[in-house]
């Protein structure tokens, strides 16, 4: 797999504003805007994997993407949560 300099960038993106969402959702758990970065970048990568296998399809585009991503990072930061917090919400 290949990646051009504007596909990166365009993941750099996402992971930057669905880690950001994510971060905003769910208060307390940020880890910086690198950290955020990282957290949404995993977070697309999670719902890109189990999206597609519970049948659910938001559309096309960019906005997509990052709903898509919001929602990984969401569940991801919710897991580390759970495991860092001592099972707390």
């Amino acid at each position: 797999m290949r990646l051009s300099n504007e596909s990166i960038l365009v993941i750099l993106f996402v992971g930057l504003v669905a880690g950001w969402l994510a971060g905003k959702i769910v208060r307390g758990t940020g880890f910086g805007i690198i950290g955020d970065i990282v957290v949404g970048i995993a977070g697309a990568l999670i719902a890109s994997f189990l999206f597609p296998k519970l049948g659910i399809h938001l559309g096309t585009g960019l906005v997509s993407e990052i709903i898509y991503s919001a929602i990984g990072a969401i569940v991801l930061l919710l897991v580390v949560r759970l495991i860092r917090g001592g099972g707390r919400f």
